[in-house]
């Protein structure tokens, strides 16, 4: 298969298969699809426990959750 991709992303590929850190471009393609398929699937799995939470009923209404995010992270009420 032959893969076009943008003129950054080669120099990208360039780079690290001189670094030595992969030694093909192809090496290269591969460790970023398993990268993009492990998101993807992190992504599916945490979609599906949260669909999970709201059929088992353990969900928060929105500005409850809201105030907890904001006192977690330290931002003055509105």
């Amino acid at each position: 298969m032959a893969e076009t991709i943008s003129p950054d992303l080669e120099e990208f590929v360039r780079r690290e298969i001189e670094s030595g850190r992969f030694p093909t471009r192809e090496a290269v393609l591969a460790h970023a699809l398993r990268l993009l398929q492990r998101d993807r699937e992190e992504a599916l799995a945490g979609i599906t426990a949260g669909l999970e939470d709201v059929a088992a009923g353990r969900v928060q209404p929105l500005d409850e959750a809201f105030a907890e995010l904001r006192q977690d992270s330290d931002i003055p009420d509105e």
